[in-house]
């Protein structure tokens, strides 16, 4: 049975980044019906956790993602404690008393001389007598373990064949001073406890790769049977631009997708962001027609090599965005537009948006008190335009009705009269129809607005 493992630390909300290496998996797992264990890497932040774990949990589910199991390396510290045993027993590990200002300096003096920063290995020829007196003066060590030296050679499942020479890489401290497992310990302690079958993680975290292979191999005295896969690395994101508003005088509001790779995905949900657009953006099929199947329905259809296009793309998203909002019935998103929105002005909308959080600002264009920009060299334009507004009420029929009078009384046609229309009456240069946005605003609010774009 496929195990894999979303291993996170609880110090802040989930990011887009994070949440990559929870789809990856999860799909993973769902499509042969494997198990996915959520796990808090909560060794240093135990206080922080308690508070952050339940909203890691919500944004989670949030994406449709479900978990067989969840553990806290905290409550998990005697299974450590049995491992480093082992590994002393074993002569594997060996006692450090160097501090991080003497190792920093044994750094700086090598890297003046052109040697090789690896770790020296100094403790190594430290005598009982030596360590005795350390102790004595108040030094508690930590403990290394020491490497083969061999080569490492492993196919990872995204990047391909990988090899590592384990004389080129330092020492790792596994037990802290105050004889704690340090993370990379815990880390392969459970997922030998928990029978991980694949390791799918950020390439940000391949270099240790190696390093917990001759981990595995040592606490299990076999051949390391997991899989890696080390997802690409994600570039930039691509800035998104700013969600239209109500021409209000005020300054912009600083857009939450300018570096969406790194937003959390509170930021995202909170901006309208679906999360069936987030998933899709991240597991690389957002473009096409239509909108992104659930999450359930791509991991029907997954398979390793898709590993390979998990990425994020901010632009993408919302375009993935507006598609799925473009397609969303009132009954569906009601809850979370502004009090008094009704059907007709989400209908609309909800074709112009890439952000459900936009649909305030068409609110405030139909339904509240905007100050539109006065449109220079059109005041007789907008003088004629308030002359000859329609009586109410208005239907669909009242936009097109008006512009029919306006091209005989004016003869302008096509931009040359729509867009300073649309100025006047909404504060933006493109926007829904406005055939569908001028029964919502009524005669008095188009008028008192015709008559500021006019001043």
């Amino acid at each position: 049975m496929i195990r894999v493992r979303f291993a996170t630390r609880p110090t802040g909300l989930l990011h887009v980044g994070g949440a990559r290496v929870a789809v990856a998996n999860y799909l993973f797992a769902r499509h042969d019906d494997g198990r996915f264990l959520l796990r808090f890497d909560d060794l240093d932040d135990e206080r922080s956790a308690s508070l952050q774990m339940p909203r890691i949990e919500q944004d989670l589910r949030w994406l449709g993602i479900d978990w067989h199991a969840s553990v806290r390396q905290s409550e998990r510290h005697a299974l450590y404690q049995d491992a480093i045993t082992r590994l002393k027993r074993d002569g594997l590990l060996y006692p450090c008393f160097e501090s991080e200002q003497e190792l920093k300096a044994k750094q700086e003096f090598r890297r003046k001389r052109n040697q090789s920063l690896i770790y020296d290995r100094a403790m190594l020829s430290l005598t009982d007598r030596q360590r005795q007196a350390a102790e004595a003066g108040g030094k508690r060590p930590y403990w290394r373990l020491r490497l083969s030296g061999r080569t490492l050679a492993w196919h990872d499942l995204v990047q391909g064949e990988r090899r590592v020479e384990l004389l080129r890489v330092s020492d790792p401290v596994l037990v802290r001073a105050d004889g704690t497992a340090a993370p990379i310990l815990a880390s392969v302690v459970d997922d030998i406890a928990f029978e991980t079958t694949h390791v799918i993680r950020d390439e940000a975290n391949g270099g240790n790769t190696a390093v917990q292979i001759e981990l595995f191999e040592a606490l299990t005295t076999a051949p390391v049977a997991i899989r890696f896969a080390h997802l690409p690395a994600l570039g930039p994101a691509a800035s998104a631009r700013e969600p239209p508003r109500a021409a209000s005088g005020g300054a912009d509001e600083p857009s939450a997708l300018r570096r969406a790779a790194s937003q959390s995905l509170r930021s995202l949900r909170n901006d309208g962001v679906e999360p069936c657009a987030v998933v899709a953006t991240i597991a690389g099929i957002a473009s096409g027609p239509g909108n992104p199947p659930p999450i359930e329905d791509l991991a029907q259809c997954f398979a390793p090599k898709d590993l390979a296009s998990f990425g994020f793309d901010a632009t993408r998203m919302l375009a993935v965005n507006r598609r799925v909002l473009r397609g969303m019935a009132f009954s569906e998103v009601a809850d979370r537009l502004p009090g008094g929105a009704t059907e007709t002005f989400w209908l609309a909308v909800r074709g112009s948006l890439d952000l459900l959080r936009e649909a305030r600002g068409w609110w405030d264009v139909v339904a509240g008190t905007i100050v539109p920009p006065v449109v220079e060299g059109e005041q007789e334009l907008l003088a004629t335009a308030e002359a000859l507004l329609p009586p109410e009420p208005w239907d669909g029929s009242a936009w097109a009705g008006w512009v029919a009078a306006l091209e005989r009384a004016t003869g302008r046609v096509g931009s040359a009269l729509l867009l300073p229309l649309r100025l006047a009456l909404t504060g933006e240069d493109t926007g829904p129809d406005l055939a569908d946005l001028l029964p919502l605003i009524g005669r008095a609010r188009a008028a008192a607005r015709l008559q500021i774009a006019a001043a």
